[in-house]
């Protein structure tokens, strides 16, 4: 009889079948055989017809001269233009000099007698006569002073200044994002790491303590080496196992064909984008017989009683893994795509002439250091993710969870911040976690350095 939970099973069997020929297929397909051994050829002959590295190397040095050539014209015309602003400002400050004497002695008897209409409306006109020659004078005084600048700072090795001052309209626009994320993230890192050599709890003034937190989390504090040991399982299982699985399935979906591989791409992202996935799987492993896991199990007489599974400590971290992971392919995922779409394909051509034979070789060789952004980038996500996790424990398991089975980091830091409201000691568990984020990136850096060596 054909149920929901029997299609469901069925269901997922067929594409547990399908990824692993697709993965199968992929491996099998070699770099040189079929149409692309055509293509080879192909390439062979163009490489054959191209020009020779002499004409090459010619056509490189016509270039630079035209560069050189168009560099001496840019430069002739600003000395050029430099020599005509010099000009204007000789002029214009013989023409200051020329009415001063005058400006001075209409001043003076204006001071003196400042009833005289006459004499007043002289004043004014020799006064904005003035004026204009001095703000005229400013004018190229200015744009005389910034070619200057330019031209010292090239003398001197100061090529950032100089590309500052030249793309400064860019770094204008860009300046109310830093100004707020160094007054919401940079300030809030350094505040953290302040008060978590202090006692504060919102109410008091906070008083400094020295290393006591430090040396309470380390100590005393039981909860929280239960806490570094569960972060400790689920950052080493979900994240080298999700990055892995995040490129495994984003490398087969890119040989798809571009519709398919549109769609596998929205299912895989899909579940990143979910807000109310706990509830599904809730459902799943619910403490009764109609929870999914345990009507599984019961079915095919491998349980006789239903599994407490949220309410057991020998079972909330792997359940636990097993969402985190499912949740956590989406980004990695998504960026992995990118990167692949994003390799030049007649780099595997060349490859092929070079002596590459398999689909390893293109991977380690061509393709992972073609994409080494996107690896960073997801190997940083993954990190953050891994170590961060929370929403997961206290949605499936509570807070807290039974036994503090599902305790993280995280969830230590929001108990003690949320409801214990002691500040102080929540920033050292922050500042702890951040200290471990940073390693595990460094970390992550080199390893990293070493693709395709």
């Amino acid at each position: 009889m054909f149920t929901l939970k029997n299609v469901l099973i069925i269901l997922l069997l067929v594409t547990i079948v399908w990824i692993i020929y697709l993965f199968i297929k992929t491996l099998k397909t070699s770099a040189t055989t079929g149409s692309f051994q055509k293509k080879l050829a192909e390439r062979k002959k163009r490489l054959e017809n191209q020009k020779t590295r002499e004409q090459k190397a010619q056509e490189k040095a016509e270039l630079k001269a035209e560069i050189a050539k168009k560099r001496a014209e840019w430069k002739a015309e600003d000395e050029e233009k430099e020599a005509i602003v010099k000009a204007e400002l000789e002029e214009l400050i013989a023409k200051k000099k020329e009415i001063e004497p005058e400006w001075k002695r209409i001043c003076k008897e204006y001071k003196a007698n400042p009833e005289d209409e006459n004499l007043a409306q002289q004043y004014q006109e020799i006064n904005k006569k003035y004026d204009r020659l001095k703000q005229k004078i400013r004018i190229a005084k200015d744009r005389l002073s910034v070619g200057r600048k330019l031209e010292n700072w090239s003398k001197r090795g100061g090529k950032l200044r100089r590309q500052i001052f030249i793309n400064r309209q860019y770094y204008y626009l860009i300046a109310p994002y830093t100004f707020l994320f160094i007054i919401f993230t940079v300030v809030p890192v350094i505040m953290s790491l302040a008060l978590s050599f202090t006692y504060f709890n919102l109410l008091e003034f906070p008083t400094f303590i020295g290393w006591d937190n430090y040396m309470n989390l380390f100590v005393n504090d039981d909860v929280w080496m239960v806490a570094i040991k569960n972060t400790a399982i689920l950052a080493v299982v979900t994240g080298p196992l999700s990055y892995i699985m995040a490129f495994v399935f984003a490398w087969l979906i890119n040989e798809l064909r571009p519709l398919l591989r549109s769609f596998m791409t929205l299912v895989f992202y899909a579940p990143s984008i979910s807000g109310n996935v706990y509830l599904v799987w809730k459902l799943i492993f619910s403490s009764d017989m109609y929870g999914y896991a345990n009507a599984l199990l019961i079915q095919t007489n491998i349980i006789k009683e239903p599994i407490t599974w949220l309410q057991d400590a020998d079972y909330i971290v792997w359940i636990l893994i097993i969402v985190q992971l499912w949740m956590s392919l989406g980004v990695s995922f998504l960026s992995f795509i990118a990167g692949l779409q994003s390799v030049n394909k007649e780099l595997y051509e060349a490859g092929a002439i070079d002596g590459i034979k398999n689909r390893w070789q293109e991977l380690w060789h061509i393709t992972l250091p073609q994409m080494k952004s996107q690896l960073l980038f997801g190997a940083v996500m993954q990190i953050t993710s891994a170590l961060s996790i929370a929403d997961v424990s206290v949605n499936l398991a509570g807070f807290p969870s039974v036994e503090y089975a599902g305790h993280t980091i995280i969830t230590h830091l929001m108990d003690y911040s949320s409801i214990r409201m002691e500040m102080g000691y929540a920033s050292a568990i922050a500042t702890i976690l951040f200290l471990i984020m940073i390693l595990a990136n460094i970390g992550v850096r080199k390893i990293l350095r070493r693709v395709g060596a």
